[in-house]
């Protein structure tokens, strides 16, 4: 039984999913991403690998910890990939976009993959059945809409994301609500159709934090899967 730590360090959170062999078994959560939390995940699950995906300044000492006690690798556009990425500066493309597309590779190989990340950011990564990594779009996340119609208004007010809310909202509130979500819901559909008019059949993987907001208010079929990004990162991992 191997057992593989896969960080994935972004923008809103810092988080740990534990892998044995390819089963996914929990996700952990982490207050900060020094030293003292890493070696704590470290004795607790004895594990034989690890991968890091980072979007922020992290502690450039973790990697060597994580280096000296596991076969550690830190994903990056110099990371052996199941795919290529015929794309300008590659160097750009952020780590949690290359594990969300490994992740549609691993899943659904030879096939046409459109993979979203609803995170601090949306981001929508098209791959092709060559496997072969050709881009997409970035649009501002739910908690960035809300909170940029609070500081750039002067009453706004800076509210949290609820489920439950009507098309036609009758507070402020609900007015706020009913056009993120709904607004996003339909951003998402469109983008999903106009790809559908270049790529006859594809598959939609949708996945983030904020995932289970728009679910419900999706038209389009769709592979919906919180931890996809974990499962790209174990995939990464061990093709390296």
């Amino acid at each position: 039984m191997q057992t593989t730590l896969c960080f994935d360090f972004g923008n809103t959170r810092l988080k740990c999913a534990v892998f044995e062999n390819r089963e996914f078994i929990e996700e952990r959560v982490l207050e900060n991403g020094g030293n003292i939390t890493i070696r704590e995940l470290i004795d607790q699950y004895k594990p034989d690998k690890s991968i890091l995906s980072s979007v922020i300044n992290h502690p450039p000492e973790i990697e060597a910890l994580l280096a000296r006690h596991t076969n550690f690798h830190k994903l990056g556009y110099a990371s052996k990939l199941p795919l290529t990425t015929p794309v300008g500066k590659p160097e750009t493309i952020g780590a949690d976009r290359l594990a969300l597309v490994a992740a549609a590779v691993d899943l659904f190989p030879n096939q046409h993959n459109l993979a979203i990340g609803l995170g601090t950011c949306i981001t929508y990564n098209f791959i092709n059945r060559s496997h072969e990594f050709l881009g997409g779009s970035i649009s501002p996340g739910m908690a960035m809409r809300f909170r940029a119609m609070h500081e750039q208004t002067a009453l706004l007010p800076l509210i949290k994301a609820e489920h439950n809310f009507p098309l036609v909202g009758f507070d402020t509130k609900t007015n706020l609500l009913s056009g993120v979500i709904l607004g996003m819901s339909k951003e998402i559909d469109g983008i999903i159709e106009a790809y559908a008019l270049k790529y006859n059949n594809f598959n939609v993987l949708l996945t983030g934090g904020d995932m289970g907001f728009f679910v419900p208010h999706l038209k389009n079929k769709i592979f919906a899967d919180p931890y996809l990004i974990y499962k790209g990162l174990y995939a990464i991992s061990e093709y390296n």
